[in-house]
């Protein structure tokens, strides 16, 4: 057998057996796809799905309105409770660590429903980060060449024995996909939404510029150049709101940590779930002063 006809049969095997558990979410412009990962329960990428209703349609044309089970924002992950049928489950890949360039992977979508689509490539780079829609950076991405049309997002990374090892989630330059990794962490968050848990998480309610920036805006009005991130707005109501913060405060500091990046506050305020409070030095003009945040 050729190395064309070996790779044609893994594709075909792949869209007869693993195919099937590979879903369309949503419908016309919001879309995405998804995938049976256990007996009711679909997980797909949370900005494909609409707030009004949960549709899901799988490979036999079959239409589900389902139940939005649990979400994480941060992730940008979603997992929908509905009627599996008798569709398998795909399976977590038990590979520890990541994919070295150059590992043979699958690509599965159905966008929005409206067929399935199979794809193969390479890992082309892994440990790749990105920004997920609440602004936080998802590290250890896995970058691959296997194309997908716009409404994959969502559809599983498979291996050559049809195991997720990863959750597509953009396209970037060049046509190469980064996918999440569905590595330890992410599968027990995914577990623990199966089981409808919400992971618990603090949000500081401010909106904020990043230093480069900062550094440009204070030197604009004449204030002195410093490394932190700049409130550009506080959310009424918040914990940065109930705590002082204004617009024109400069975050300098947090949990102990020079703030000189957006990842380092979004990094202190993830270890500050269980303390419930976060320190915080700030400079408003030329004055700096420390804030405490209670969540």
């Amino acid at each position: 057998m050729s190395a064309i006809e070996e790779l044609e049969g893994t594709v075909e095997t792949a869209a007869q057996s693993f195919g099937p558990a590979v879903v369309g979410v949503g419908r016309g412009w919001g879309l995405g796809s998804g995938f049976v990962f256990e007996v009711g329960r679909v997980l797909t990428r949370l900005h494909s799905l609409h707030p009004d209703e949960v549709s899901v349609t799988f490979g036999d044309s079959r239409r589900e309105t389902g139940r939005l089970l649990a979400v994480d924002e941060d992730l940008d992950l979603a997992v929908i409770e509905a009627d599996t049928g008798g569709v398998e489950p795909l399976a977590w890949s038990e590979e520890g660590g990541e994919p070295p360039i150059g590992r043979f992977i699958l690509a599965l979508s159905n966008p929005g429903g409206r067929g399935l689509r199979v794809t193969a490539g390479f890992v082309s780079s892994s440990g790749r980060s990105f920004r997920g829609p609440r602004g936080r950076r998802l590290r250890g991405a896995i970058e691959h060449t296997a194309p997908l049309p716009r409404g994959s997002s969502g559809g599983p990374l498979l291996d050559a024995s049809g195991r997720v090892l990863g959750i597509n989630a953009v396209r970037i330059d060049g046509g190469l996909i980064l996918a999440a990794p569905a590595d330890s962490d992410l599968r027990a968050r995914v577990e623990a939404m199966s089981r409808g848990e919400r992971r618990q998480a603090v949000r500081l309610g401010v909106a904020v510029a990043p230093p480069r920036v900062a550094r440009r805006l204070r030197r604009a009005v004449g204030l002195p150049e410093r490394d932190g991130v700049l409130i550009r707005a506080v959310e009424g109501g918040s914990a940065a709101d109930r705590a002082g913060l204004e617009r024109g405060d400069l975050i300098v500091s947090a949990g102990g940590s020079e703030v000189d990046r957006i990842d380092t506050l979004y990094g202190a305020l993830d270890a500050a779930v269980d303390a419930g409070k976060l320190e915080l030095k700030i400079v408003r003009g030329t004055e700096e002063r420390p804030v405490e945040v209670g969540f």
